[in-house]
């Protein structure tokens, strides 16, 4: 038992250091999905060493490992004894990416994958480990296919989904990407919560999809919201861009630019009308029901971009008094 308690310790740790750190550096936006896996490495181990007997025969020496590359050999050569031990070839997997064998790691944690194939710990981390091994850091068909099945065996598993939404915005599908993410938004809290709607909205923004607003945020004042009918004028869309992007915003009258709250909008959804009110205030310090007038209009992006650009179309701003009775009615192209 001894022997094992070594190897854990001394893998566990340098997995820490080995394998977060360069991911720190180089995919940051994949930080999210190794913190998760950080998370369960305790419970794990304790598996492992919970149970030695079940790769470990009473002939091994209980000699600990003085290094990473002596904890390895001991778990290849336990590993010979017992085959068929999904925990054993997933801490070798974790040794191997510790001392970057990512090719090696990949091919440990396959093996743990396919004598667990319903085990959604097993399955993620041998998707991620293919991801490593991937000299661009992609996850492939092979990964896509353990995430499924991961999430096919535990539909909540955090670090599954997580992976699974990376792999489709890799893939240049940002929309699902968004609706794979989306749940994972009522399984965590705080910081988590806040940095994983941020990506959930790029993704959205991306797939020109209006942002998800924060349940957390405090309510809008629906009295103070602003309707606003929008529509082209008859022969302007066809002097723009089919992926040119719409913005309808809210600012202060006679003050800065930036809106008190904005919406943005694909321009093949016009005619539309949308409602601006405090949900979709960029500054939560500085919110539409604050004010008792506003300016209105709406801006042609050809770019995408939120700040204005040469070739962009916009409307005169419109000053409305708030609460506004009746809808306001824009044109985007018409003569003044």
């Amino acid at each position: 038992m001894g022997t094992f308690i070594a190897i854990a310790v001394v893998v566990g740790l340098l997995v820490l250091v080995g394998v977060l750190w360069p991911l720190w550096r180089g995919e940051r936006k994949l930080m999210l999905g190794c913190l998760l896996l950080l998370a369960i490495g305790v419970g794990l181990l304790y598996r492992l060493v919970g149970t030695p007997q079940a790769l470990a025969p009473q002939s091994v020496v209980a000699e600990a490992p003085q290094d990473l590359d002596q904890a390895i050999a001991q778990l290849r050569a336990a590993l010979q004894r017992k085959p068929n031990e999904p925990e054993g070839w997933r801490l070798l997997g974790r040794a191997l990416a510790a001392r970057e064998d990512l090719d090696q790691s990949r091919q440990a944690f396959a093996k743990a994958a396919e004598l667990a194939p319903t085990d959604a710990n097993i399955l993620t981390e041998a998707a991620q480990a293919r991801m490593l091994a991937s000299p661009d850091r992609r996850l492939d068909a092979q990964a896509v296919a353990l995430l499924q099945r991961a999430l096919q065996a535990q539909p909540n598993h955090e670090r599954a989904r997580w992976f699974l939404g990376v792999a489709q915005r890799q893939a240049g599908q940002p929309a699902a990407a968004a609706d794979t993410w989306a749940p994972l938004l009522e399984q965590v809290q705080g910081n988590t919560r806040a940095s994983l709607l941020e990506q959930v909205n790029l993704a959205r923004q991306e797939a020109q999809l209006p942002p998800l607003q924060d349940s957390a945020a405090p309510a809008a004042d629906s009295a103070h919201a602003v309707t606003v009918q929008l529509a082209l004028a008859p022969g302007i869309a066809e002097s723009l861009p089919a992926d040119a992007s719409v913005f309808v915003i809210a600012r202060v009258p006679g003050g800065p630019p930036m809106p008190v709250a904005v919406e943005k909008h694909p321009l093949s959804a016009l005619p539309l009308t949308v409602t601006l009110d405090d949900a979709d205030s960029p500054m939560p310090t500085q919110r539409l029901s604050a004010l008792g007038e506003v300016e209105v209009l709406a801006r042609v992006s050809v770019s995408g971009n939120a700040m204005a650009q040469p070739g962009d179309l916009s409307t005169a701003p419109l000053r409305v008094t708030l609460p506004a009775q009746a809808p306001v009615k824009l044109v985007i192209g018409q003569a003044p």
